[in-house]
């Protein structure tokens, strides 16, 4: 294990709380700083160009939310492959895997961002985007993909650099951008008058920087997980695609839960637009903007939890995998009612952020927002038990679960609870997918636990 205690951990003998919080808090302080990297283009545009630019800013985030979502599925998918490596002394294969996740990663992603720049009209109107918004929507995507490799990089990089244990490196490769992110995007909107293009191009570079920060610490800085030589045989092809394979069914929960939260944001725009008209679109952005918020903060739980349940899982340590879930589960349940107490007590000051009261939007977010909060402690709670199958390798449970939560139930809320009660069930749709998915979560984990105690 020493060269796994650059920062003093030691993931298979550390006493679990102890541990967990010498992850948690570095990467807590550089995914709140990561969800102002989003945050920070809202509260701008909203305040410097006016509703139908945040609306516009809203219509493109699904784009920004699925090129993190593959960085995650690779990212953790990688992460977790190493970590059992790494647990059984095969720092080679760790290495190996790392190196295919970034380069297919990025391939993949390049071609999609080429796509999506070919036929950018298209893509916005696919995403919703009406006449009025289509001039915003697509100055705001045509300055922002070129940030998306950078970003990828970053996402996957996070993950294997914690692993490498440097989880304050890590948060430095989230604060940095962020803070760069949030003085490009004052100086852009206000100062040079740019608009939505200069917010999106204010995240770009904070996207650039941190790309840079994760490809220098793999060239410079690492000492256990290093990039690799990958070979271009036959076998070595047939070796690669089974590996990113098995990496990307592992993270796969990870992609869907960004694509989840994709197809929260386009059916949320495609309801609200027809309920409210755009103003009621640039209400549901706020919550859209907030969102990204709380479930950094729970990915946060998640991804701590994550190297110590995979490495303990893959050196066969059920006990230490047990408390780390439960470790998990309770900072999980913290932040979670702590999100949701914050969002309904501070709803006047959060919505004031990205509008003024003159635009009808403020009125439909301050009347929607505590609603929405509502569904902050069953996500936090959701996202730990998906965290905990993904890094025991049960790919299966996680998918289904993300899949059930993002889209399954997700969705059918969406199209009929605003029949039911109009403006107030659009609000609750996201709440109450939440909890029903909890509530199927915790009767299969109570099943499945009762068989192992039968089994004894």
């Amino acid at each position: 294990m020493k060269n796994l205690e650059r920062d003093s951990i030691d993931f298979g003998r550390m006493h679990i709380p102890s541990l967990f919080c010498k992850l948690f808090f570095p990467t807590l302080t550089g995914m709140i700083f990561n969800a102002l990297l989003t945050i920070a283009d809202g509260i701008f545009v909203g305040r410097g160009v006016g509703s139908d630019g945040l609306a516009a800013v809203n219509i493109i985030a699904p784009l920004f939310m699925v090129t993190t979502g593959i960085g995650l599925m690779f990212g953790i998918g990688a992460s977790v492959v190493a970590s059992v490596h790494l647990a059984r002394g095969n720092v080679k294969a760790a290495n190996i895997n790392i190196t295919q996740a970034f380069t297919v990663s990025l391939l993949l992603l390049l071609l999609i961002t080429a796509s999506v720049g070919i036929f950018h009209a298209q893509t916005i109107r696919l995403l919703g985007g009406t006449e009025v918004l289509m001039p915003y929507a697509r100055q705001y995507l045509l300055f922002l993909l070129p940030g998306f490799p950078f970003l990828l990089l970053q996402s996957i990089g996070l993950m294997l650099i914690r692993l490498d244990g440097s989880p304050r490196y890590a948060m430095m490769c989230n604060v940095i951008p962020a803070l760069l992110n949030l003085i490009l995007d004052y100086l852009f909107v206000f100062p040079f008058g740019w608009g939505v293009g200069g917010a999106a191009l204010a995240t770009t570079l904070g996207c650039v920087a941190g790309g840079i920060m994760v490809v220098w610490y793999f060239l410079r800085r690492t000492q256990t997980l290093q990039l690799y030589r990958l070979k271009f045989s036959p076998t070595s092809l047939r070796l690669t695609v089974r590996n990113v394979g098995y990496m990307t069914k592992i993270g796969a929960s990870a992609f869907l839960t960004e694509a989840a939260m994709s197809v929260m944001m386009l059916t949320g725009n495609y309801v609200f637009i027809g309920l409210l008209g755009e103003e009621g679109v640039a209400a549901f952005s706020i919550a859209c903007y907030l969102f990204p918020l709380v479930f950094m903060i729970n990915n946060a739980v998640a991804q701590s939890a994550q190297p110590i349940i995979s490495f303990n899982h893959g050196a066969g340590n059920v006990l230490r995998v047990r408390k780390a879930l439960r470790t998990s589960l309770l900072a999980s349940l913290v932040c979670g009612i702590l999100a949701t107490t914050l969002l309904c007590f501070f709803t006047s000051p959060i919505v004031n952020l990205f509008l003024t009261p003159e635009y009808p939007a403020h009125d439909i977010a301050a009347r929607g927002i505590p609603l929405f909060a509502s569904c902050a402690l069953f996500f936090a709670l959701n996202i730990a038990f998906i965290g905990y199958y993904q890094s025991t390798e049960r790919a299966m449970r996680a998918t289904i679960y993300t899949l059930l939560r993002g889209i399954a139930l997700l969705v059918p809320a969406f199209l009929i609870l605003p029949m039911l009660w109009g403006e107030t069930g659009a609000w609750l749709a996201i709440p109450c997918a939440e909890v029903l998915t909890l509530a199927v979560i915790a009767m299969d984990f109570a099943i499945q636990q009762q068989k192992k105690q039968t089994m004894k």
